[in-house]
């Protein structure tokens, strides 16, 4: 699968914090053109997979093809990006289509009354996308952004040849995990990979283990503001949780100085180094192109282990939805015209969601199986069926919580897995930052 880098993974939490930025500047210059002279609707993505086989390609049809709704794309570099949207939307004068990664980001836009209501424009057009990935773009009841490329779960990776020698089941449960640590120990390898050093890595754990004991509902009261929600008894539990494994030497010895950014948490899967690890559905391009037989043979992948007694719901994913486009609340009638009719005819059309398929991706759209299975192979099968599937997909916290709150959960987290903080202190530490 063709998905974002570690560092383009990493690089989120900044441009959500620096977008927001832009918001609080409290400019509120409107610009007619929004992001381009005369009434062509405008539209700003990330350079990338995307750009070369998804986005390019779709706009070269799609112009060609409607001759009186041209999009004109613009393509930036991460950094590039979060300056630039940071400046327009700070200026109103934000291109027509807007890339987010939704969650807080596009709560602070709508907030701000930066993005248009999309919510009867994309009535009929909301049929096609999986439900756990459409919802990502409703805030309060409506509709403000919609997908744009693949989704990207968090997924549970093994080495089969390691876990064999070691004579270890692949762990279905919490219980079967905490007995696999020892004899995996004994067998002379790393329980699990983590890249502790880029600290998000990290969060997967923190998510799925808060999500298996307290279930999605313990998160909803963070984001809703809920006075002392980190203090929630599963995410207590939860976090006692994380603590017994670092105590019981099941990550790798100095995954605090290990990085994502250098796939080193890839590597010591593939090389036998260690028998599990959490990661996104993106890392697989990686492990096919370093280890390609590896993959063939020897990688096995799925989903988080279930908590028997737990409450949440052993369907529940974490990760990545999509990356999502908006409408700018300053485009012209004639932009949004424009823009709202490639964005629900032109994104995820049949070449769109074929191109996408055909370069090992998983789009959010219903009944593609057949699709997804023909290219896709069993990986891209299990993507697709746990995105489908999925009672709650949440994402990725440090995307989905507002900057301040989202830099203060690495950092507590940092300092929980290094048994720097207990749990109750990590509960304390980030209740104060409940509406920050």
């Amino acid at each position: 699968m063709t998905h974002p880098s570690p560092s383009r993974r990493r690089a989120r939490l900044a441009a959500v914090a620096l977008g927001v930025a832009a918001l609080l500047l409290g400019a509120t210059a409107c610009s007619s053109g929004s992001g381009s002279s005369g009434d062509k609707a405008t539209l700003w993505g990330l350079s990338s997979t995307d750009q070369d086989t998804v986005i390019g390609p779709s706009l070269k049809e799609w112009n060609a093809a409607n001759a009186k709704d041209q999009v004109a794309p613009t393509y930036f570099q991460n950094d590039a990006y979060k300056t630039k949207i940071r400046t327009a939307i700070g200026a109103g004068s934000a291109p027509t289509i807007l890339y987010s990664w939704a969650g807080g980001t596009l709560d602070q836009y709508v907030k701000a009354g930066k993005v248009a209501d999309l919510t009867a424009d994309t009535a009929d057009a909301k049929s096609k996308y999986l439900d756990s990935v459409w919802n990502q773009g409703v805030v309060d009841g409506k509709v403000y952004a919609v997908p744009m490329n693949a989704t990207t779960p968090i997924m549970f990776y093994y080495n089969k040849d390691v876990l064999k020698k070691a004579g270890v089941a692949v762990p279905k449960t919490w219980d079967e995990i905490l007995a696999a640590v020892p004899k995996l120990k004994a067998a002379g390898v790393a329980p699990f990979s983590l890249a502790g050093a880029s600290k998000w890595p990290s969060l997967m754990w923190e998510e799925y283990l808060v999500d298996r004991v307290a279930g999605p509902g313990a998160f909803a009261k963070v984001m809703s503001g809920e006075k002392d929600a980190w203090s929630d008894p599963g995410i207590i539990k939860a976090n006692e949780m994380i603590q017994q494994l670092v105590d019981a030497g099941a990550f790798v010895d100095g995954f605090s100085s290990v990085t994502a950014d250098s796939n080193a948490d890839v590597a010591l899967l593939y090389t036998g180094k260690a028998a599990m690890m959490l990661q996104g559905a993106w890392v697989m391009t990686t492990f096919r192109q370093q280890a390609p037989d590896f993959v063939k043979s020897g990688l096995g992948f799925g989903t988080f282990p279930s908590v028997p007694g737990g409450k949440g719901d052993p369907s529940d994913i974490v990760g990545n939805p999509s990356g999502y486009f908006s409408v700018s609340a300053n485009a012209s009638a004639a932009q949004k015209a424009s823009a709202v009719k490639y964005l629900t005819q032109g994104v995820f059309d049949t070449a769109y969601t074929d191109r996408m398929v055909k370069n090992g991706q998983v789009p959010p759209i219903k009944d593609i199986d057949a699709k997804i299975q023909a290219s896709g192979g069993d990986f891209g099968s299990t993507v697709y069926g746990m995105t489908k599937n999925a009672k709650s997909f949440q994402q990725s916290w440090d995307q989905a919580l507002p900057p301040a709150q989202a830099t203060a959960l690495l950092t507590n987290l940092d300092q929980l897995f290094n048994k720097q903080i207990t749990p109750k202190q990590f509960s304390d530490n980030m209740n104060k930052t409940i509406g920050q």
